[in-house]
């Protein structure tokens, strides 16, 4: 039998169930954006489910994260270039070659009927001979930034948005058609309220908790340039604890550790201070759900802050002319600062006028997720099921 001569609907003649892969050749935390709407699909579909991943850390988390009694509906699998995982080993890289792991995998996969993504370079299986299998791209972020809306998305057969937000910008852009695309929610917060421990804390005292979390990048993050002196500040202040807990993406590497401890590193034992260079809590939002008041850049992991509209500070890196420009929408939600000095006020600015900003966050929440309910990974499952035609089990 050749691949996918099955055809790719229930009243087709099929003799088997169409092959759906969820293919993860990221970080982990992309891993949480599709893996329950893998077992949703598994549960509530007649279609064979596979979880393929190029690293163990990946497919560890995956097992995790599905309920127990739903695990021998999917078949977890680590794929790859052996080679592959030796580099990445060697470089000590949380991820193997992108490329060299997509030429190793590309017979495998287009035995598939489909391949949903959480990230965009794995569409090049395209030009590497994948033809056969419809390409389903998984929303892998809520923020405001050009890098969500990616000309790449253009180029898969289905798409996954969470709400009016990114809906409306890729129909603006040509990126997604309506006969083509799906508003289901964000189904990391599913995923994400199976792993944390929601009574967890590093601190024994009731201080006021601030979550600093720099973007990785470090011409648009702030820690490069503002992140030391910026813990120094509120350290000194004394009235506040800081959790600093950088995009998972800046520790991935050993450059990015480095320079990460260089600047944190200090103020590891300094009173009242949490540092956490990429644990799984880092990405559980177990910080986004815990902390009294959010500090950050362009990181999209202030609208999951927001799932409970709380105080907002942002640090405008290099004297960007922010307020028209819609990258930085969300810095509506609260004070901007330009210079690390004014930290402690907008902080205490932050706290007592954040009335003024708690609509304009709620109203942002809304039109970025569309809902909050427990059902984002099912509408997922049931939007990717319609889209390939596959029948509900029994």
């Amino acid at each position: 039998m050749t691949p996918g001569s099955e055809g790719t609907s229930g009243g087709s003649g099929r003799t088997s169930p169409p092959r759906i892969a969820f293919f993860f050749n990221a970080q982990a935390h992309q891993l949480l954006h599709g893996i329950t709407t893998a077992e949703a699909l598994a549960i509530g579909w007649d279609v064979r489910v596979d979880i393929l991943s190029s690293t163990q850390i990946n497919l560890d988390l995956a097992r995790q994260v599905v309920l127990p009694e739903h695990r021998h509906l999917l078949h977890f699998e680590l794929i790859g270039s052996p080679l592959a995982r030796w580099i990445a080993a060697r470089q000590k890289s949380v991820v193997p070659p992108k490329l060299l792991t997509l030429w190793a995998v590309r017979k495998r996969l287009n035995q598939y009927d489909a391949i949903a993504l959480p990230e965009r370079t794995s569409i090049l299986l395209r030009s590497l001979g994948v033809k056969h299998p419809k390409f389903i791209h998984i929303d892998h972020g809520a923020g405001d930034r050009a890098a969500g809306f990616d000309k790449r998305i253009a180029l898969f057969d289905f798409a996954l948005m969470a709400g009016e937000k990114h809906r409306r910008r890729l129909l603006e852009e040509g990126l997604v058609r309506e006969d083509n695309s799906a508003m289901v929610g964000y189904p990391k917060f599913d995923a994400a309220d199976r792993l944390r421990d929601p009574d967890w804390s590093p601190f024994a005292d009731r201080k006021p908790v601030i979550l600093y979390n720099p973007h990785f990048s470090r011409e648009l993050g702030s820690w490069a340039t503002h992140g030391g002196d910026v813990v120094r500040h509120i350290v000194e202040c004394g009235r506040y604890n800081l959790i600093v807990a950088p995009h998972v993406r800046l520790c991935d590497s050993p450059a990015g550790r480095a320079a990460a401890e260089a600047i944190f590193g200090p103020f590891r034992s300094a009173p009242g201070v949490y540092l956490d260079m990429g644990s799984q809590r880092s990405i559980d939002m177990t910080y986004t759900s815990m902390a009294d008041i959010y500090l950050g850049d362009v990181s999209s992991q202030v609208y999951e802050f927001l799932r409970t509209p709380r105080p907002c500070v942002f640090i405008n890196n290099d004297g960007r002319a922010w307020r028209d420009d819609p990258n930085y929408a969300h810095w509506r939600f609260g004070p901007v600062i330009d210079n690390s000095k004014e930290i402690v006020a907008a902080l205490d600015e932050a706290v007592s006028g954040h009335g003024a900003y708690a609509a304009i966050q709620a109203e942002a929440f809304a039109d970025t997720f569309g809902t909050t309910d427990a059902n984002s990974s099912r509408r997922a499952a049931a939007a990717i099921a319609g889209f390939m035609g596959v029948a509900p089990r029994g």
